[in-house]
């Protein structure tokens, strides 16, 4: 089953569905596991998965706009410093990711090998540091997500939907992070719970 949601109001053919309530967030997701979101544009629905989505990333010393201008920037680490200067300075995450996909310019020489390292760094940053989206994307349960690009088959699906989707598999490998940090600090906050009960007690 797939459908293209809005995370405040989701729209599917899905029978069972749960609110999830936190930090002011109110997100409607199904509980199915064979359920896919397909992602895109900033300005669609979860257009927070989006790197052109307005988060800002503490990366390497500085502070970008966007994870697309994190990403594009990197392209020219140790091999153009103006280039690399002028993307930190795009006004837009579009801006950015044009003057990254300039051919006039040469990549570093590791890109190739380097990009899958880099999204996934910028990509956890992101959704790390806004609690907001954070929570979006944990909400999304168990569901496949793919980013609905008609023309790109590596970050997303492509037109025919045969790509790499590596950007979705990212988000999914994020998510199941921040899963793991939630469970181990309940975890802790219950143990805290039960050592202070304990000290009452004694006190008592």
């Amino acid at each position: 089953m797939t459908f293209l949601a809005d995370p405040s109001v989701c729209v599917a053919a899905a029978t069972t569905w749960h609110r999830f309530d936190r930090v002011g967030v109110s997100v409607v997701y199904p509980t199915q596991h064979d359920m896919t979101i397909y992602f895109y544009k900033a300005d669609q629905p979860y257009g927070c998965f989006s790197n052109f989505s307005a988060h800002s990333v503490e990366l390497a010393g500085r502070s970008w706009l966007t994870a697309e201008h994190y990403y594009q920037a990197q392209k020219f680490l140790g091999s153009d410093r103006d280039l690399f200067d002028r993307i930190h300075a795009a006004p837009t995450p579009e801006a950015a990711a044009k003057l990254g996909r300039s051919h006039m310019h040469a990549y570093r020489p590791d890109w190739e090998q380097s990009k899958l390292a880099v999204m996934g760094e910028v990509v956890r940053e992101k959704f790390q540091r806004h609690r907001d989206i954070q929570q979006i994307l944990i909400a999304t349960g168990d569901c496949l997500l793919i980013e609905d690009s008609p023309v790109d088959y590596f970050w997303g699906c492509g037109a025919d939907r045969t790509g790499a989707n590596h950007l979705g598999q990212i988000l999914m490998r994020v998510r199941d992070e921040l899963r793991r940090l939630e469970l181990a600090r309940s975890l802790m906050c219950d143990e805290d719970c039960i050592t202070t009960n304990a000290a009452l007690m004694d006190c008592d």
